[in-house]
This record gives C-alpha cells, sequence and structure tokens, in this order.
C-alpha cells in the first residue's frame, strides 16, 4: 500500500485505508484538512512523486501544469497556493479516461469558489483529515469498536485514563509533530499556529487578525453551542462598545472554515412525526480542542479546577474522535455526525446515521457518574423516534454514553446502554 517515498517514522492513519480505496476509484484524491494534521505525510506514503507548490508559488502560478509533472500517483502538496492547478489536474484526468490514482492533492485552505473552477466532481474525491485521535495516538485499545456496536459487537473492557491524562490530552492536541512535546512546548508551538492563522491566513483574505483573534475567543467560550452571530460578535467585542454585524460575522466565520479552523456539527432531522420541531442549527467546534485551551489561556492543571470548562473541551475531544472514527464506515454519508435538539429541550451529542437508515445515538459526560442522566436522555430520544408507529421508524442500533472516567466499557442490563471510555473506543 505505502511507497519508498513513505517518511521515516511514519505512524499510521486511520484515514489510510480510505487514501488507499479512493486512490483505487477516483483519477485524483485531495486530503484537505487543518495544517499540520499530517496531509503531507500521509500523501507521501502513498506517492511516487512530490510537487511542493509553496516552495515556488510564482513558477506554479506561471504555468500550473509544471505542477502534475512526476511518477504517478503524484502529490501536488499545498495545491491552493496556485488555484490554477485543480483544474489542469481535473482535464488530466478527463483525458486519461478517468485512470484511477493519478494524483494526491492536499490542502490546509479552500479558495473561496469560483466560477472558473470546476467541481472536479467524479475526477476528484474528496476526503477530510483531522488531527490523530486517541487510537492513532495509541492511547485508546480501540477495543470497542463504533462498527461493531452497529453490528451488536460489544464485550467489556477495562479503561486506563484518568481525568488528569484526559485534561493534559486536551491541552495538547492530536498534532503529529508533537507526539513528543510536553504540554508546555505544545501550547506554545499551538499559539504560534493560531498566530499564523489569524496574521496571515485570515488577512490574506482580507480579514482584520485582530478581529480574528476576538472572534476565535469568542467561539471558544461558546464551544459545543450554536450561538447566534450576534452572541458571537457581543462576546468577542464586550466592553468596547464596537459590535460588527451579522454579515461580517458570517463572512469571518465562513474564511475560518475554509482554513479547516471551525467545524460545524448539523442537527439531526430525525424522523418523528413533527418535523417543525426539531432544532437544526449547528453546533460549531475548533478542528482540535487545544486551540480552544490556548486561546482560552488554560493548561492541564486549571483546565481540572474548571469543571465546567473542562467538561465542554472534554465533549470537543469526543465529537472530533467520533468524527474520525465515523467517517470511515461503510455507506456512511458525507456528513457522518449531528446532534439532536428539539423544542421540547431534548437534546443529545452525537447521532450516526448509516445510508441504510440505522442509526446510533451517544451522549457525552466526563465520567460515570452522571451516567443515569445521559441514559434517560436517550431512552426519551428513542421514545420519540418511536412515538408514531405508521412512520415505520427504525429504533437505534445502539445507544452509548461516552465518557472519561470509568473502570470499564459495560453494557446496562436495565437497559442495554453501552457505556463506553473514550480510551477504549476505536473505528
Amino acid at each position: 500500500m505505502y511507497t519508498n517515498l513513505k517518511p521515516q517514522g511514519y505512524r499510521p492513519r486511520l484515514v489510510d485505508a480510505l487514501v488507499a480505496q479512493y486512490l483505487d476509484t477516483f483519477g485524483a484524491v485531495e486530503l484537505c484538512g487543518t495544517r499540520w494534521c499530517g496531509k503531507s505525510w500521509t500523501a507521501a506514503a502513498f506517492s511516487r512523486s512530490i510537487t511542493r507548490v509553496d516552495e515556488d508559488k510564482a513558477l506554479y502560478n506561471d504555468d500550473p501544469s509544471l505542477a502534475l509533472i512526476g511518477d504517478q500517483p503524484h502529490t501536488i502538496d499545498e495545491w491552493q497556493d496556485a488555484e490554477a492547478i485543480w483544474n489542469r489536474v481535473r482535464h488530466r484526468v478527463d483525458d486519461s479516461d478517468n485512470a484511477p490514482g493519478q494524483f494526491i492533492l492536499t490542502g490546509s485552505s479552500t479558495p473561496p469558489k469560483s466560477e472558473e473552477r470546476h467541481s472536479g466532481a467524479g475526477r476528484i474525491g474528496r476526503l477530510r483529515m483531522r488531527t490523530m485521535t486517541l487510537s492513532e495516538l495509541g492511547l485508546s485499545s480501540g477495543s470497542v469498536s463504533l462498527g461493531g456496536l452497529f453490528e451488536g459487537n460489544f464485550a467489556s473492557q477495562e479503561s486506563h485514563l484518568g481525568l488528569e491524562e484526559y485534561a493534559s490530552i486536551i491541552c495538547k492536541g492530536g498534532w503529529p509533530a508533537l507526539l513528543n512535546a510536553n504540554e508546555l512546548r505544545s501550547s506554545v508551538v499551538i499559539a504560534e499556529y493560531l498566530d499564523a492563522l489569524f496574521n496571515v491566513s485570515m488577512r490574506s483574505l482580507g480579514k482584520d487578525p485582530q478581529t480574528s483573534r476576538r472572534l476565535a475567543i469568542a467561539l471558544a467560550r461558546n464551544l459545543g453551542t450554536s450561538a447566534t452571530l450576534k452572541t458571537l460578535a457581543a462576546d468577542a467585542f464586550e466592553g468596547t462598545g464596537s459590535l460588527l454585524s451579522d454579515d461580517t460575522v458570517a463572512s469571518y466565520l465562513t474564511d475560518f472554515s475554509l482554513n479547516y479552523f471551525v467545524d460545524e456539527l448539523p442537527g439531526w432531522d430525525a424522523p418523528i412525526k413533527s418535523r417543525s420541531r426539531v432544532r437544526t442549527k449547528p453546533k460549531r467546534y475548533l478542528d482540535d480542542p487545544s486551540m480552544a485551551a490556548v486561546l482560552l489561556g488554560v493548561n492541564s492543571g486549571r483546565l481540572l479546577g474548571e469543571g465546567q470548562l473542562f467538561g465542554v473541551l472534554f465533549e470537543s475531544l469526543c465529537i472530533h474522535d467520533l468524527a474520525v472514527y465515523a467517517s470511515l464506515l461503510p455507506g456512511i454519508s458525507s456528513t457522518p455526525l449531528r446532534y439532536y435538539a428539539d423544542a421540547d429541550g431534548l437534546e443529545v451529542d452525537a447521532i450516526i446515521e448509516l445510508q441504510d437508515g440505522r442509526w446510533g445515538a451517544f451522549e457525552i459526560k466526563r465520567s460515570d457518574v452522571k451516567v443515569e442522566d445521559a441514559a434517560k436522555s436517550l431512552k426519551r430520544l428513542r421514545d420519540k423516534v418511536m412515538a408514531n408507529p405508521a412512520a415505520q421508524n427504525r429504533e437505534p442500533e445502539f445507544m452509548a454514553v461516552l465518557v472519561g472516567r470509568a473502570s470499564f466499557a459495560r453494557q446496562r442490563q436495565e437497559d442495554g446502554i453501552y457505556v463506553v471510555p473514550l480510551d477504549t473506543l476505536g473505528a
């Protein structure tokens, strides 16, 4: 599967299986995601030659076809620095009668939509790559398989991580380049990443760096919520007398998304009778929870003393890992993870629905102390979905409470709900 260009010390990633599958399917594959999540290394591991566009942007902007030269599969790293490369790749794939496995494109940002740039549909398969999960970091046994839960396969497993370890994991993040770094070094590097995001990437899109930083901090304060644009603006400029318009805030959020800084978790349109009662406004998370910790100026020690914030950042960590694991499920949609909320006040943190209609639900808690409350929410959701027999809705394949500290992954006898410590979960 790998080539001789695989970097020394490369740690296999979960997305590798999808890269191999897409190379067998599409003429080109785009690996996109936040900077430093490991795209270039993963692309190299599958390549026979590489062009690094950011090493000579002027050259490749002058003649984009030069970026396509090399043995295939050929990687074009940071293609967006010479945007015309996209259409050149598409045309090359067309001219080869859609022969699979020709190019791998990597990008840390998505250029704004252009009428001149074709979507690439049918020629270029797109894969989202994220920072490393606990499974990839070697911190989760992965013995409780998400795919296995859909098939009814489960065995009790011992958990080993405590809240202190989770606080450290949140603050260090899942950055491949920081695998062996301590928490202090990690925070310094992540802060530099954020400086580059605000002062270089956002500025290149016409955005003010200071406003970008203020809004990023507001996003971190409102993590895991569907805060309105007015709320974000008020939070960002509290006490300054300044207030951004909704359109301006929306524009900044769009550009954050183009740089894979902000992730939106859409609401789930559950198949219940009264659809109008379902709230589907997206919640927002940052691509890696460590960025929120740095923006809010907290380390693991302080996080342990800030129970509410710890809970929010732990939820963000769980959503991050669930999104990666869910993306590997056969028959999963392009939006593998959603949440549920309705006008009756019921919320469930994560819903995974397969294309065949099977679905599962997760509630997230820092420890197993609040498992009973989580179980009540899960059962209430199941009852709502099944309340209309005429709709012939499916029961969930599983319901689970994803927790931090717990002794074991287990299944409750009274209701069949799983209690799964995050350090036992895997794809």
